[in-house]
């Protein structure tokens, strides 16, 4: 069973960059046809789809967040990154790392549209991350 692990500071200063690392088990990350993603769900919002990284090494990103988010892996350790640049208030949220092969079923664009929880195979538990000074 592949499983997920997110991990990352859980208090970050305004204009800093958050680091996440998404850490997987169970299954390699550049198995057919699987693409991992960023989503966030801020406090009392819904879920935001962030950016991905697909089985390929190809990289997507939500064109609201590109400036400032940048994705990657390291295939020898299993793992993918987000980075977040000059974060505010309005990135607090708990971070999941989700996967999905709906992507290669549907088209890329599907990445787009705001994340329904069932829609993905695989999902972290979740990692608070709190922008404060």
């Amino acid at each position: 069973q592949v499983q997920l692990q997110e991990s990352g500071p859980g208090l970050v200063k305004p204009s800093q960059t958050l680091s996440l690392t998404c850490t997987v088990s169970g299954g390699s990350i550049t198995t057919n046809y699987y693409y991992w993603s960023w989503i966030r769900q801020p406090p009392g919002k819904g879920l935001e789809w962030m950016a991905a990284i697909a089985y390929s090494g190809s990289t997507h990103y939500n064109p609201s967040l590109r400036s400032r988010t940048d994705i990657s892996w390291d295939t020898s350790k299993n793992q993918f990154t987000l980075q977040l640049t000059s974060v505010t208030p309005e990135d607090t949220a708990v971070y999941y790392c989700a996967s999905s092969t709906r992507p290669a079923q549907y088209g890329e664009s599907w990445l787009y549209a705001t994340p329904v929880q069932k829609e993905y195979d695989y999902w972290g538990q979740g990692t608070q991350v709190t922008v404060s000074s």
